[in-house]
């Protein structure tokens, strides 16, 4: 009987006890204003940020930080970028402006993405509506193919104008020496978009350009245009990697006239149509 009555007793005192170290772990770590940025990694959990948190001097309690963002359900809220903290905020204080749209957030775009993904990718990483869409759309006219696919820090507050200006700019700095024609950027978005690994792109550039030299139609599915009419299409049809890129300008010397992926993705070359119909037939039906 006197376990039972004392277990409330003890429930409090522990109560007490956790309250009193969280209460510690919430004072900052510093009194000192020295502000630094702390970036979140996309996809980090609680466990990491509070981590990192506490790696850079910026929360006394990795723990504490964790018990907070999962109880009160701010942890969802947290976005991947750069945030401006300093060890003299409270911890409440470091959770509040995590909570808030980041400095700079990263942004990723993969190799082959068309100038309407790419407005699309920024506008949701931003935040961001239509209309930002209908702006990087209207601003990039002519820009398709020159977009450089990579990842990038941008302002939560960017402008479509200002992100065109550095995807190409990061395209001039990237292809520095490499002389592109406009065809061959043409060429490298067809590759980028036809093909499957990167040991390919060189031996698939190299067919496209054996068609090209006869008058022979590209034929290509990614750009239905190149079935009625010959020759490359009027612009590029998507953003194409340094690979792609690279293979455009050195496309490998082949006998190859023909190729198709089976449905594993594996590429089968053909040297004649006859050859490419047993393929059809083979690895398509």
């Amino acid at each position: 009987m006197k376990k039972l009555v004392l277990l409330p007793f003890l429930f409090i005192i522990v109560g007490v006890i956790v309250f009193i170290w969280f209460l510690k772990n919430v004072e900052p770590v510093s009194t000192q204003i020295n502000y630094v940025n702390f970036r979140v990694i996309s996809g980090s959990s609680a466990t990491q940020i509070g981590s990192n948190l506490y790696k850079e001097g910026l929360i006394r309690n990795p723990l504490a930080f964790k018990i907070y963002v999962q109880f009160s359900g701010i942890s969802d809220n947290i976005q991947a970028g750069d945030y401006r903290l300093s060890s003299s905020f409270n911890l409440f204080q470091i959770v509040s402006q995590l909570s808030k749209n980041p400095l700079e957030v990263k942004v990723t775009i993969p190799e082959g993405f068309n100038r309407i993904e790419i407005a699309t990718k920024f506008a949701k990483s931003l935040d961001q509506g239509q209309s930002f869409i209908d702006i990087f759309l209207n601003e990039s006219v002519g820009d398709e193919g020159y977009l450089f696919p990579d990842t990038y820090l941008v302002s939560n507050n960017a402008t479509p104008g200002a992100i065109i200006a550095k995807m190409k700019s990061n395209f001039d700095t990237r292809t520095v020496g490499m002389e592109l024609t406009r065809d061959q950027v043409i060429l490298a978005s067809i590759i980028e978009k036809e093909t499957k690994s990167v040991e390919e792109r060189p031996i698939v550039a190299g067919i496209l350009t054996n068609r090209l030299k006869v008058g022979m139609a590209l034929q290509v599915d990614v750009a239905p245009i190149t079935y009625k009419e010959r020759g490359y299409p009027k612009d590029p049809i998507a953003n194409p990697g340094l690979v792609s890129l690279k293979a455009a300008i050195s496309p490998t010397k082949t006998d190859y006239w023909y190729y198709l992926h089976d449905p594993s993705g594996l590429i089968h070359y053909a040297k004649t149509l006859d050859e490419q119909n047993i393929n059809i037939q083979k690895y398509l039906r």
